[in-house]
């Protein structure tokens, strides 16, 4: 199976919250600029999460993600779903709490929205700060 990317400019994402609700400094759209000098940086409280619902029906079947260094998160939720339906879980995974790029293979699970709850912060506020998020698969 091909694996491309499947964030484009058509997806629609949504997040738990933005440090200071400074969306042009911390907001979402900086973890698919491409930028490693910008980030969306969480809010303090538990369970942050992002929210992404794709233009057409997708086939995920891996993972990739960066944080910064001691705003990670060591247990991360996937659920996904079709749309006008409820999200149902797909797994669980387990980032280390480092800078690199980190990839997850995930169960292939056909789905118009994914969401990833970030549920266990290295941070003691529970903020989370991701530099990079790409989600791949196959596009149907």
């Amino acid at each position: 199976m091909p694996t491309a990317p499947l964030i484009c400019n058509q997806t629609v994402s949504r997040v738990s919250s933005v440090l200071n609700r400074d969306a042009k400094q911390f907001g979402k759209k900086h973890m698919f600029d491409g930028s490693e000098e910008t980030c969306w940086n969480s809010d303090q409280g538990s369970s942050q999460w992002v929210m992404l619902e794709f233009p057409q029906p997708v086939k995920v079947s891996q993972l990739q993600i960066q944080f910064q260094g001691g705003f990670a998160s060591q247990l991360c939720a996937l659920e996904g779903g079709r749309k006008g339906e409820e999200l149902v879980k797909i797994s669980d995974f387990y980032p280390e709490d480092i800078n690199a790029l980190q990839s997850f293979r995930t169960q292939e699970t056909m789905l118009d929205k994914l969401k990833i709850t970030f549920e266990n912060s290295t941070d003691f506020f529970g903020r989370i700060v991701v530099y990079r998020l790409s989600v791949l698969g196959e596009k149907l």
